[in-house]
């Protein structure tokens, strides 16, 4: 009897799993493994948040697996070892997996893949994480991209919804049993995670019935909404994604269905969501072929960039929500809470941190890494490389956002603010965005005043930017 080990990492589905169907296609019976080996994923392993929703995913895929009358066989690497162990106790003759792209996740895979075949086991490898993969697609030097409008251009060419692969209804697998989810200790030990239950499902079921959601509840209007924290605008699919409950072919299929038939409006609203599955796709595109991008500038000019000395209180000012403005403190406060942030929001507070305090872009993504559900190297990489001015893009010039005007664009009645800085509820009108300007209310409710002057404090940016340009 023939026997294939599925080794499931960042992929915790059932429905359009290749690997998994590959593996039942070809092969009588599976072995279904899932290694614990945060330390081969260094210097990016898993922060709190990510662990905490990795614990509850693993969970619903065991459970999910069970029903189909299966186990899932849970090991503590190192990765390669472990699998040749599972291998040796099975007799399997193949071990199959999903590809990742992450530098140090590739090397291991690589190591891991070596170890197999030298023992005589096949591998085979599928994509599961991306809609291109990253060497797919160059430009017409035969270069990588580094610019994301000519690669989505290219990549929306070469993409084409198709209908995903049903889960399996039964699975042939042996039982050869592991360690307990409990003992792989990723829950925390300090009580800080209770807003997560109430608004996170990780799983597979979870992220399709968030996919469903947004199809049926938010998608029309996203290319009007989703820049509006405020509002449901936005799939909250990032972290279904980041572990695979859910992969982007689905998504893709799911809003196309939506869009078929429909008017122009419901078209466009599909084409924008797209275009966002699109930059994930450019994050990972520029991870793989810029490997260090986690912790080096893509764009070596601001190597010169003159960051301020890190500051211990402006950082934590900055991390607890208590900068003074408003728009600021409310995404922090959101993050802290909810281990979430909405996309706007995301750039303003980045903006503040590496423009207005001039900290280094790698302290704030440090902690996006720790708190975000969906953390990401390639998104949190790229996301933040994109607000310090140092990577990729089309337009190579120092944004600095005005966290006031944006606030008072994007969040016209104070709803976000007022909902995640309760002190200021009372504040009337734009006033809630600059309280500030009404320093009696603002010393009575206890709110503190601006760490920096915004305007002061963007003209020292601007004249940093500027001595770097002299000293390239």
């Amino acid at each position: 009897m023939s026997v294939a080990v599925v080794w499931f990492r960042r992929d915790l589905r059932l429905e359009d799993n290749p690997a998994l169907a590959a593996a039942l296609h070809t092969h009588e019976r599976v072995v279904l493994a899932y290694v614990h080996a945060p330390d081969e994923e260094a210097p990016w392993m898993p922060g709190a948040a990510s662990r905490w929703w990795l614990h509850h995913a693993l969970g619903a895929l065991m459970a999910d697996v069970r029903t189909r009358g299966a186990e899932l066989c849970l090991r503590t690497g190192p990765s390669a070892e472990a699998l040749g162990e599972i291998v040796r106790a099975s007799g399997a003759s193949a071990v199959h997996w999903n590809r990742l792209y992450e530098p140090a996740i590739a090397r291991r895979d690589a190591r891991a893949a070596k170890a197999l075949r030298a023992s005589g086991v096949e591998v085979q490898t599928h994509n599961a994480h991306l809609l291109c993969e990253p060497d797919e697609l160059r430009t017409r030097a035969g270069e990588p991209y580094r610019v994301f409008t000519p690669f989505w251009r290219n990549a929306r060419e070469a993409i084409v919804p198709r209908p995903p692969v049903a889960a399996p209804k039964t699975i042939d697998a042996m039982r050869l049993g592991g360690t307990s989810l409990e003992a792989l200790g990723l829950l925390p030990r300090h009580t800080w995670d209770g807003a997560f239950y109430e608004l996170w499902r990780p799983g597979e079921r979870g992220a399709q019935a968030a996919l469903r959601r947004f199809c049926d509840d938010a998608l029309g209007d996203y290319a009007r909404l989703r820049d509006f924290p405020a509002e449901r605008g936005t799939s909250r699919l990032s972290a279904h994604l980041h572990f695979g409950e859910i992969g982007p072919r689905q998504v893709l299929w799911a809003v196309a269905e939506r869009a078929r038939g429909r008017d122009t409006r419901m078209r466009a609203a599909v084409e924008a969501f797209v275009r966002e599955l699109g930059w994930r796709e450019f994050a990972h595109h520029l991870l793989a072929h810029n490997p260090r991008m986690a912790d080096r500038n893509l764009d070596t000019r601001f190597d010169a960039f003159p960051w301020a000395r890190r500051n211990a209180r402006l950082l934590e000012r900055w991390q607890q929500g208590r900068t003074g403005v408003p728009i600021v403190d409310a995404g922090m406060r959101e993050l802290w809470t909810t281990g979430f942030m909405h996309n706007r929001v995301r750039m303003i507070v980045a903006s503040f941190l590496t423009k207005h305090l001039r900290q280094h872009w790698k302290l704030g993504a440090r902690w996006f890494w720790d708190t975000l559900v969906d953390a990401d190297l390639a998104n949190n990489s790229q996301g933040w490389q994109w607000s310090a001015g140092c990577g990729a893009d089309a337009a190579p010039y120092f944004r600095i956002f005005n966290p006031v005007t944006q606030a008072e664009r994007f969040d016209p009645h104070g709803a976000y603010v007022r909902r995640w800085i309760p002190e200021l509820a009372d504040f009337p009108g734009s006033h809630v965005h600059a309280p500030w300007k009404m320093p009696e209310l603002l010393h009575r409710v206890g709110y503190p005043s601006p760490i920096v002057d915004l305007d002061a404090s963007r003209a020292e940016a601007l004249a940093a930017f500027r001595s770097m340009r002299g000293a390239t």
